[in-house]
């Protein structure tokens, strides 16, 4: 197996400028797109579960990127709109389906919907939606590193990897050194308890002190480590190579992904899609078995054909990773894909600006389809060529 290598990205004074500037460039070509939020009342939020004021959005003559035809921009106008009109004060998301509440998961999630779209913690759009929910995630943080609120301990590590992802992609972008030093050690203790918490096989369950493990929450430990190290956070090289070895040892013959490396069920579409991001983003694009797991990928998820609209009741987790492939595969793939991935997201879109997150509710369906319509912004430093 092929060492598994990261890019390092120096967090300099200098590099951390640069990001500032990149992504205050696209908060000014979203910023074309988006409608003005209407004003709210002036008068002081009374209840946690109240909603925090969107900024306007200031006009710019900036024309969009060609795939971000006019029906996209609509909808992604409509879902940001949603999306920060239902952050509670405490600068939380809450989930609305059937599956349990998960406010880290959600939070982080929602959080990179917005900083897709150009907005960060200090500038943009949606800088004090952001804003807030970056302080949500970082009072969710504990001294022994894990990231989580108390109602989802059960659950929580799925959620500890996305907040790492998010928690990473903000620490260049904040601009105040306090709060940059505050991300840095959540970072950093993060990072620690996800490699105490590695299974001897080289992957995670649902908690930090499961002795077993699965394909899905094994991805998001690596892609959050993963976004820790191009931050400058030192991360093991020995648990990104155990969990890599991981993977490679959950293929079957066609290609795909199992559940479990221990079992031996059928391939995982979604999960496999997400084993192909963790490959990609090493480098890895000609690795023999990243090459046929994208095979298989490309065969069972295809947006365009109806009866692939759900993939073990994971739709948006499978083309949240999909969506991350294809776009690194190269701008012929990536066009095919997102042509048909855009439409699919437009049709199915509620009229409130949502869209249904399978089993999860509608904010983690709505911050999973706007990071996949955004990703021809190319603001998400983990999703960019």
């Amino acid at each position: 197996m092929s060492a598994f290598h990261f890019t390092h990205r120096s967090l300099t004074v200098a590099a951390r400028m640069t990001v500032t500037a990149r992504m205050t460039v696209a908060a000014r070509t979203l910023s074309a797109a988006l409608m003005l939020v209407a004003a709210r009342d002036a008068t002081p939020l009374a209840h946690a579960d109240e909603r925090p004021s969107a900024a306007p959005a200031p006009p710019s003559l900036v024309t969009p990127p060609p795939e971000i035809t006019p029906a996209v921009q609509r909808a992604i106008e409509s879902g940001l709109r949603y999306l920060v009109s239902t952050q509670n004060r405490d600068g939380s998301w809450r989930t609305s389906g059937s599956s349990g509440d998960y406010p880290v998961a959600m939070t982080a999630l929602a959080g990179l919907a917005l900083l897709a779209g150009g907005s960060t913690p200090t500038q943009g759009p949606y800088a004090s939606n952001v804003s807030q929910a970056l302080s949500f995630v970082l009072k969710s943080a504990r001294r022994d590193g894990l990231i989580a609120q108390a109602e989802e301990e059960s659950h929580c590590m799925h959620g500890h990897g996305f907040a790492m992802l998010f928690l990473a992609e903000c620490y260049g972008m904040e601009e105040d050194p306090k709060r940059q030093a505050s991300i840095k050690l959540a970072l950093q203790r993060a990072v620690d308890l996800t490699a105490r918490s590695q299974s001897a096989a080289g992957g995670w369950l649902y908690t930090p002190d499961a002795a077993s493990d699965e394909g899905s929450v094994t991805v998001t430990q690596v892609q959050g480590m993963r976004a820790c190290r191009n931050a400058g956070i030192a991360v093991p090289k020995k648990v990104i190579d155990n969990a890599m070895r991981y993977l490679e040892r959950s293929t079957n013959d066609d290609g795909g992904i199992r559940y479990q490396v221990s079992d031996s069920g059928p391939s995982r579409p979604a999960i496999t899609a997400a084993a192909v991001a963790c490959w990609f983003n090493a480098g890895e694009y000609e690795n023999p078995l990243a090459k046929k797991a994208l095979v298989f990928s490309e065969k069972t998820l295809n947006p365009g054909q109806p009866q692939n609209m759900r993939y073990f009741g994971h739709y948006f987790y499978a083309h949240l990773y999909m969506a991350q492939v294809m776009y690194l595969s190269g701008e012929q793939k990536w066009q095919d894909y997102f042509a048909s991935m855009r439409d699919a997201l437009v049709r199915t879109q509620q009229t409130d600006g949502s869209w249904d997150g399978d089993r999860v509710g509608s904010t983690y369906g709505t911050a999973v389809a706007l990071i996949i319509m955004q990703l021809p912004y190319k603001n998400l430093p983990i999703m960019q060529r």
